[in-house]
């Protein structure tokens, strides 16, 4: 009866999200609060809602003074050559820009911080997709899958999840697995490639003079998917920029998320020479700082959310010495740190309730009890399989401590070694990004301005087959 319910759950609140019946704060707190008490535990739910926000609070704390960190070296303009770079080489084209969002993303995931990678990438990139017209979603799925092939990197996460459940070491499991992974990562390229040439199609190709003027006062809509612009309606073709006949490209014909953002135009803001808070005379001070933590973070120096915390006053205190225009730094970046934070004690309570009420536990016995005694053999294809949708339903923890051993016990049971099994485990990493379990995903949502279930139903797909695809590259290696 768990498992049904567990799994009604988890479909109930995917629907409604995609269907944008609900906002996800309100469905990750009232679908569990509802099945919690069809479970017959609802005297227990602020139990378990306390255990889930204890568990989750840290990780709140760093993601609420990252944005402000972040947020913060946006407005001193940090990031502002990179965005200058980054659009003379694309040359304001959209297929060098997707793919440019790759590989950007993928860079900066050595950190191993999926919150810092996706703050990183949407800062240098937003302003070029936000000016060119180009599908957010794009931009989000991009560097979702970017990110989820590099997380898994000893020092990112899952493969020392992997390797401390198994006790086995992180370089046994991960460096045969780098062939592997390469695959993955070109394969994020070549649909990068794709998705690039769609937005080509759709927009055209602009020069770089035409994508530095300004825009006219009233915007047009900005659309969310990789589908066709609404310009049209407007006898203009397609979303271009401006009335330049070039930006009006082919309408296209694209099938996915059509759903629309706020008319709010943000300009290309990280190009402005001119706004108040830029400090030029700061700049490498700035770097260094960035540089400093983002070290400290990787060597561990001290817990990442108290590295935030430190750095986040430290960014005010010297770039803004006068305590109104802290004020004033602070305000601008509420909304980002109110919806990230929220999002962050709501997913809280739908994880604090699938564990309380051992949903999760149930879910996880009733799949491994149900693999045929004839799959024994080729127990590390059926982990990687079953690691696609259960790193995405599971957390990591909730994965690679309680699922991974009875999976390397099974396999070992018909002669499958445990380092085939962990590496399999690893194979669901690029659509682990992006599930609702996962508060990185709701920074790369926010920053970007995109709902989560246009996000959801564009990078679904796209994830799950960069997933399978690593599958398929580990077992013709052999690794798997």
């Amino acid at each position: 009866m768990l498992t049904i319910l567990g799994f009604t759950m988890i479909a109930t609140f995917l629907v409604l999200i995609m269907l944008k019946k609900m906002s996800p704060i309100a469905a990750l707190v009232l679908i569990p609060a509802l099945f919690c008490v069809f479970v017959g535990k609802g005297g227990k739910l602020g139990d378990y809602v306390i255990d889930g926000v204890t568990s989750l609070a840290p990780t709140a704390a760093m993601l609420m003074f990252a944005i402000v960190y972040f947020g913060v070296m946006i407005d001193v303009g940090l990031f502002d050559p990179i965005v200058r770079g980054i659009l003379k080489f694309c040359k304001a084209d959209p297929l060098r820009i997707v793919v440019g969002t790759a590989v950007l993303a993928a860079i900066v995931s050595l950190d191993g911080d999926g919150s810092t990678t996706f703050m990183i990438t949407v800062s240098a990139m937003y302003p070029l997709y936000k000016r060119l017209k180009m599908s957010l979603v794009v931009m989000t799925g991009v560097a979702a899958m970017a990110n989820g092939v590099m997380n898994t990197l000893p020092w990112g996460g899952p493969t020392a999840r992997a390797a401390t459940a198994l006790k086995v070491s992180a370089s046994d499991i991960f460096v045969p697995m780098i062939p592997a992974l390469a695959v993955g990562m070109l394969a994020v390229l070549v649909l990068s490639y794709v998705l690039g040439r769609r937005e080509r199609k759709r927009l055209g190709v602009l020069t770089l003079d035409e994508v530095l003027v300004e825009e006219p006062a009233e915007s047009e809509t900005v659309l969310v998917g990789a589908g066709t612009g609404k310009g049209a309606e407007k006898g203009t073709g397609g979303p271009g920029v401006g009335n330049d006949p070039k930006a009006n490209g082919s309408s296209g014909s694209g099938t996915d998320a059509d759903a629309e953002l706020p008319d709010e135009d943000d300009g290309f803001q990280g190009l402005d020479p001119n706004r108040a808070t830029l400090r030029p005379k700061l700049y490498w001070f700035n770097a260094l700082l960035t540089v400093t933590l983002l070290t400290a973070m990787i060597m561990e120096w001290l817990p990442i959310p108290v590295l935030f915390l430190l750095g986040a006053a430290l960014a005010l205190t010297v770039n803004f010495p006068h305590m109104p225009d802290q004020k004033a730094r602070l305000g601008a970046h509420a909304e980002n740190v109110l919806n990230v934070s929220g999002m962050v004690f709501a997913a809280a309570v739908f994880t604090g309730v699938l564990q309380g009420t051992g949903m999760v536990d149930h879910m996880a016995t009733w799949l491994v009890d149900n693999i045929p005694d004839g799959m024994g053999p080729h127990m590390a294809f059926v982990t990687g399989v079953l690691s696609i949708p259960l790193t995405y339903f599971m957390s990591n923890d909730g994965f690679y401590f309680g699922i991974v051993p009875v999976l390397a016990e099974a396999g070992n049971a018909h002669g499958v070694s445990t380092l085939e099994i962990a590496r399999a485990s690893l194979v669901g990493q690029p659509l682990h990004m992006s599930s609702p379990l996962v508060p990185a995903v709701y920074v790369l949502v926010g920053m970007a301005k995109v709902e989560f279930g246009d996000h959801t139903r564009f990078v679904v797909k796209w994830a799950a087959l960069t997933s399978l695809v690593v599958l398929g590259a580990g077992i013709l290696f052999g690794i798997i």
